[in-house]
């Protein structure tokens, strides 16, 4: 499977075109919505959010509420482009254009972008830059966990540590519900409370905070991705697509870093038999689901670091790609805190590259084809 996204922040919407689906997937605006609503949302986001109510509009590939295996579209309308059509439009003239920026801000893509590409205006970095590209990609994540839960995979992000403050509390699938309670998407009241404490005071110094989300699965069968290529691993394909979202600088699958500092006996998941004599199990999980670049079975366990958002309200020290002068950097309305976001994200863009490994195995025409395979697979681990 393969998809293409396209569009700017503040342009007239984002566009998604995804090729590879498998028909007869059930596909409708309810599939999407939700996951997009949960994007927007988390305690610490800024006004942007208010303007926008995204939604997806489905263009092709579905019809009458299932996939036809054409390639499928979808668009999500940017709502704050009404305020940005003279800035945003695509006709030449009217430069220098309003909102114009060029002190660059540290941390961010414009001054690179901008000696990259050539842009003295780094609106022309910038809008593509921003985070707000990652709704059109929780968009086609959401088509592909779609696909992942009609065959009985299910997973879910949470925040693990924000501003300083770590979760005490340890995941159990039976508190799905705790962790949508949640504005902050964590299982520990005691440090929401004082996560949010920390946002408070980091919003009112004109600052911004990251920090740790975790991402899991269940239900996915053994074998998927390969050991025998370094770019099949499916390890690395997880890796690659964590840290080519927005402000991520780190990750880690199962025990990854703790695991360096420890002696083999107490990293690696002891295998056994499982009841009745069939299929296997493991009591430990510090792999995190992957072995060797393949799932085995367990829980995929992803964690990934998100630095603090480059536009702070209290600016850095930058100098002005124009006038080459010592300059305050840019402000664009932006989010305090985003970690809860970057969770849904992280759960869309990882949930993608799954569903593009289950039909790398498993792929058929039609989603029957593909539960039929998956569902012998099973049987044949079970029987191994």
């Amino acid at each position: 499977m393969r998809f293409l996204t396209a569009g700017e922040s503040h342009g007239p919407q984002l566009t998604a075109i995804i090729e590879g689906l498998p028909s007869q997937l059930p596909l409708v605006k309810a599939d999407l919505d939700p996951l997009l609503r949960k994007r927007q949302g988390g305690y610490g986001r800024g006004r942007r959010m208010v303007i926008e109510t995204d939604e997806a509009q489905i263009l092709s590939g579905v019809r009458a509420g299932r996939t036809t295996g054409a390639p499928v579209t979808l668009v999500i309308e940017n709502k704050d482009h009404r305020n940005w059509t003279e800035i945003m439009s695509p006709e030449p003239g009217g430069e220098p254009r309003k909102k114009a920026l060029t002190e660059a801000r540290p941390g961010h893509a414009d001054l690179t972008g901008g000696i990259k590409y050539r842009h003295k205006d780094l609106r022309d970095v910038l809008e593509r830059a921003s985070a707000r590209e990652t709704t059109a990609r929780v968009a086609v994540g959401a088509v592909a966990l779609k696909l992942l839960s009609e065959v009985g995979i299910e997973g879910v992000s949470y925040v693990t540590h924000l501003g300083g403050i770590d979760a005490q509390t340890e995941f159990s699938w039976e508190r799905l519900g705790d962790i949508e309670a949640s504005d902050l998407r964590t299982l520990d009241p005691q440090a929401e409370q004082q996560m949010r404490g920390e946002i408070d005071r980091a919003k009112k110094e004109g600052d911004t905070l990251g920090g740790i989300v975790e991402i899991r699965f269940r239900g996915l069968p053994p074998g998927l991705g390969s050991y025998v290529h370094w770019d099949r691993k499916l390890d690395g394909r997880i890796a690659a697509a964590v840290m080519g979202t927005q402000a991520i600088k780190g990750v880690e699958i199962g025990q990854g870093f703790a695991n360096a500092r420890v002696p083999g006996s107490k990293v690696h998941d002891a295998v056994y038999l499982g009841e009745g004599g069939q299929g296997y199990r493991r009591e430990t999980n510090g792999a995190g689901g992957l072995e060797a670049g393949m799932t085995n079975g367990e829980d995929l366990v992803v964690r990934a670091a998100m630095k603090p958002i480059a536009t702070l309200m209290k600016s850095l020290p930058t100098v002005d790609v124009v006038t080459h002068q010592p300059a305050d950097a840019a402000k664009e309305r932006s989010d305090t805190s985003a970690v809860p976001a970057a969770g849904i994200v992280l759960h869309a863009v990882i949930g993608w590259v799954l569903a593009d490994a289950l039909m790398e195995k498993f792929g058929g025409d039609s989603l029957p084809e593909v539960q039929e395979r998956v569902q012998a697979a099973r049987a044949y681990a079970r029987q191994y």
